[in-house]
């Protein structure tokens, strides 16, 4: 874990410990394991992991940074998929309380297999889709953050992140180089479910070429009801 040790540090200014990358080496172990019997990740070989992966997703640190967001932040994870974002981030960030959204049901198994293995706790994975999350009252408008990474484009990303964000929370994309572009073909999507764009923070990640970016929107009102629409909907006739 020594890439992502020394880039951590230069990049975020974050120290991490003898046991958080202790936690990683675990992390990527049993990702290339698992990956072996199932297809989770296109990226296995160590430097990607910790680079592409384990950096890239602690990068969301600069977000929760600038927002001065509270170390016991609700946070869900939408489209996480072997874990990205998320459980990296709980690593550095033990008090959060992370929902983990992932509706493949082998990789829901990876990930409640890897919280058992890291013995991580406040952290839930929910096998289910963005739109049916979105509608349950068990989440609806109850978290701080949600965040996403390589889902859907903006337009389609925002009607599954904004209505489970409470109001006076945020949302977190992680975008590549055609996030501004990008973000700008969300802005109806963003009037219409109660967001508003707050800031792009450019990202660039050690031997990648493109400039990665976070995109952070702000819960500024609450989104109508008729939102999330049913399950494709999003996709297939994005609020553009």
């Amino acid at each position: 874990m020594r890439s992502l040790a020394s880039a951590a540090l230069s990049l975020l200014d974050l120290t991490l410990t003898s046991a958080q990358l202790a936690a990683f080496q675990a992390y990527a172990d049993e990702l290339v394991e698992w990956n072996a019997k199932f297809n989770l990740t296109a990226i296995t070989d160590p430097e990607g992991i910790q680079i592409k992966h384990f950096l890239d997703s602690l990068a969301c640190r600069l977000a929760f940074r600038a927002a001065s967001a509270s170390p016991a932040a609700t946070v869900i994870d939408i489209g996480t998929g072997a874990g990205f974002p998320g459980i990296p981030l709980k690593i550095v960030c033990p008090a959060i309380r992370l929902t983990l959204v992932e509706a493949t049901g082998k990789k829901v198994k990876f990930l409640e297999h890897i919280i058992a293995r890291l013995g991580l706790s406040g952290v839930t994975a929910v096998k289910a889709r963005a739109e049916e999350i979105g509608r349950d009252p068990a989440h609806r408008e109850r978290y701080d953050w949600a965040v996403a990474r390589a889902v859907a484009e903006m337009p389609t990303l925002v009607e599954y992140l904004l209505p489970l964000v409470r109001l006076g929370g945020k949302c977190l994309a992680q975008k590549g180089e055609g996030a501004p572009a990008e973000t700008q073909t969300a802005e109806k999507a963003l009037r219409i479910l109660g967001g508003q764009l707050n800031q792009l923070i450019a990202v660039e990640l050690p031997g990648v070429a493109e400039t990665r970016y976070l995109v952070v929107v702000d819960k500024v009102a609450a989104t109508p009801a008729k939102y999330p629409r049913r399950a494709g909907t999003p996709g297939k006739a994005p609020l553009k």
